[in-house]
């Protein structure tokens, strides 16, 4: 069994951010990650400050290179449990059976993204295939953009996406916008395809959508609000609390409702970006090491206080 202060499940943008700055805190810390990020299928990340254009592999890369270079240990594993033994300790064990324990904990393990259920989607998801046009919408600029409907958002979501292109047609279930709705779109000349989506067509690379009716809509890119569900499970076993979506409950900093346990990233936050998983990774750093140094005092005067 081996012993660390910090230990860190998820090592993408927002666990190994916390790393680094544990790192460089002379804390004993283990990053444990699966190699399987979110992002794996984009090309390039954007918006992020000296990194923009970088592909998302490279981020990670450098990232471990950092923390490691400082002490910090990156551990390539599936964790199957965590289980508290107590106010300062935390027991991680493997899918290997091999087991760790820690004083604080740091989760990083992300969210899923679910698709609507049409086919063709999935095979095109993060190419021409996005869900953010902050990240993605300026290199389809100009061109036939799709935003495919049936959520409560769609339609701000499309107005937002209007400002990458004057291109832009919503596709929505028949009779589900709104007098209002309907109007708003139509001010700024955002097209209106009623109907269920059947198949989304590919001709080397997206080129349409096929809907049920027959009609063939020709689209070059698509941009697809998924439902974001979290990656809680460990969370859960620790008896974190969640709201009713499953998300963790947290303070500004990260720490949940189980005193040692943090959050960061997209498990908390399914708005946040590649840059603001980095910054919230490392903030929640920021106060592991304060908490820590909290314990640590508590124990160093009852040891003072004992002769020791």
């Amino acid at each position: 069994m081996s012993n660390y202060e910090v230990i860190i499940v998820g090592g993408g943008p927002a666990g190994l951010a916390a790393a680094l700055v544990l790192s460089r805190a002379r804390r004993r810390v283990l990053v444990m990650d699966t190699g399987e990020p979110r992002n794996a299928p984009a090309a390039h990340l954007h918006g992020f400050l000296s990194r923009d254009g970088m592909p998302p592999g490279e981020l990670l890369a450098t990232g471990r290179n950092e923390v490691e270079a400082y002490g910090g240990e990156i551990l390539n594993a599936t964790v199957s449990d965590l289980v508290q033994c107590g106010k300062s300790s935390f027991s991680v064990l493997l899918a290997d059976g091999r087991r760790m324990t820690a004083r604080r904990l740091l989760i990083a393990t992300g969210l899923i993204d679910e698709l609507p259920d049409i086919p063709g989607l999935q095979d095109r998801w993060a190419r021409d295939v996005l869900h953010c046009p902050y990240c993605h919408g300026y290199e389809v600029r100009d061109q036939a953009l799709g935003v495919i409907g049936g959520s409560p958002d769609a339609v701000r979501y499309a107005q937002i996406v209007r400002q990458w292109s004057d291109d832009v047609v919503l596709f929505t279930p028949t009779d589900s916008l709104s007098i209002d709705q309907r109007s708003q779109l139509v001010a700024r000349s955002i097209g209106i395809v009623e109907g269920t989506p059947e198949r989304v067509l590919v001709e080397n690379h997206l080129s349409g959508v096929r809907m049920e009716d027959g009609r063939v809509i020709p689209r070059t890119a698509l941009f697809v609000p998924p439902r974001f569900v979290p990656n809680n499970h460990l969370l859960l076993r620790l008896g974190c609390e969640t709201d009713g979506d499953g998300w963790p409950v947290k303070d500004s900093q990260g720490l949940t409702s189980v005193p040692g346990v943090w959050v960061a990233g997209n498990v908390a936050n399914p708005r946040a970006q590649v840059i603001t998983a980095a910054g919230e990774g490392s903030a929640s750093a920021i106060a592991i090491n304060a908490d820590l140094v909290a314990e640590d005092i508590r124990i160093a005067v009852d040891a003072f206080a004992l002769g020791h």
